[in-house]
């Protein structure tokens, strides 16, 4: 008989025992799958939220910005280096900042001050589309401002709302002015939802006396320009200026990221170690049920490679039927994970490493998503049943013959 035909006869011949192994490879396949998509939504999530809302990808700066922040620690001819930039095919936008103290009522706290092209800044990045409430940023409204939702809570702020900040100006005098709050901001980055006020750049600039420069540029590559490609053709435009990508900025995130993977390894060898001891068991039991059988079989010329190949096959048919039940089960819920999400309800606003989890949390199902569960499937399949299949073949068929 064709062992192909004999192993597929096999697997249904106590088909209780091989009913409950395909139903635990379906089950372990299915979470792992649905379980995949969310991790890989999530960190996927975090890298938009701080490329499209804060951080952009890639930033520059003058040289030792990061570790002095400064006023006066400016990138001098701006808008002229936007232009340049926007010429070699990216996007970019002036950011201008500055600290001090904001106080509303009876309340205060420090602030961090940003001034931004109302106009410009929602092409490269996606913060106007982040507002829990009010209105974006308008020239029109030069003494309307944006802030972040922590700070809004802290200070007791609502749409409407007077805000009094105070800082230093670049001349050296008290800068102060009375603010109206326009729009409040969704939980997006947590430093900018704990103290982000949001300014146009004219009404900062005249508030802290900078009538030029600034003090950093974000940009947003062209789609197939790699993100250190794209940051090497900036440094060649801006020599003498400090240039940094996202991942730079923000190392505990990036190195998450590439760690994802790994980690997602990790958690699926410690499922499918409880199935693989499962298949294990079963296929042992099998073995030992069919010893006269396998001595036939042996007798009659079968080689050992010839009869440890049934026993693979044998657990590649379970393998293979699990594989089309646990699609067929996570369809529907890998579907609703991508496009509805799940509502996480009061983990949203969740800070991890300085980006804060959304109100939805969706998945991120592709092919490349989805053949790490299925591939380590099989592979664990593969060892659970190399023992039993070893154990079959080398049955010495007088022996076996003989066995009660």
């Amino acid at each position: 008989m064709n062992i192909i035909k004999m192993a597929w006869r096999n697997v249904w011949r106590n088909y209780r025992r091989s009913s409950v192994t395909i139903v635990a490879m379906t089950l372990a396949l299915v979470v792992e799958l649905l379980y995949s998509g969310l991790i890989t939504g999530m960190f996927l999530d975090m890298e938009d939220d701080i490329t499209e809302m804060d951080s952009g990808d890639i930033q520059i700066m003058a040289p030792d910005y990061l570790d002095r922040p400064s006023l006066y620690a400016t990138v001098p001819a701006a808008d002229a280096l936007v232009k340049r930039l926007e010429d070699a095919g990216f996007a970019a936008t002036p950011r201008l900042m500055a600290g001090g103290l904001a106080a509303s009522g009876e309340q205060s706290a420090g602030v961090g001050l940003f001034g931004l092209d109302p106009v410009r800044d929602p092409t490269v990045l996606r913060l106007n589309t982040a507002l829990a409430e009010g209105q974006w940023l308008d020239d029109a409204d030069p003494r309307g401002v944006v802030v972040g939702r922590g700070l809004a809570r802290t200070l007791s702020l609502k749409l409407g709302s007077e805000v009094v900040v105070l800082s230093q100006s670049s001349d050296g005098a008290t800068a102060n002015e009375l603010f109206t709050v326009r729009g409040i901001l969704m939980s997006v980055a947590s430093g900018m939802d704990r103290s982000a006020i949001l300014m146009p750049e004219a009404t900062f600039r005249e508030l802290m006396v900078l009538p030029a420069g600034a003090h950093k540029i974000i940009l947003q590559r062209p789609e197939a320009l790699e993100l250190n490609a794209a940051a090497d053709q900036v440094r060649a435009l801006v020599p003498d200026q400090q240039v940094m990508t996202w991942a730079e900025l923000n190392p505990m995130l990036a190195q998450m990221l590439e760690g994802v993977q790994a980690a997602m390894v990790v958690v699926y060898l410690i499922v499918y170690f409880a199935v693989a001891i499962l298949i294990l068991n079963a296929m042992l039991m099998a073995v030992f049920e069919r010893i006269r059988e396998f001595g036939v079989l042996k007798a009659i010329g079968y080689t050992p490679l010839q009869v440890l190949s049934m026993m693979m096959l044998e657990g590649l048919f379970q393998a293979t039927v699990a594989l089309v039940a646990g699609l067929i089960l996570s369809a529907g819920p890998m579907w609703y994970l991508q496009a509805h999400g799940l509502n996480v309800g009061s983990l949203a606003g969740m800070s991890m490493v300085g980006m804060t989890m959304p109100a939805i949390w969706r998945g991120y199902y592709t092919l490349e998503t989805v053949q790490l569960p299925i591939i380590m499937l099989f592979v664990i399949v593969f060892f659970a049943v190399l023992y039993p299949g070893l154990k079959a073949a080398w049955i010495r068929p007088v022996e076996a013959m003989h066995h009660q």
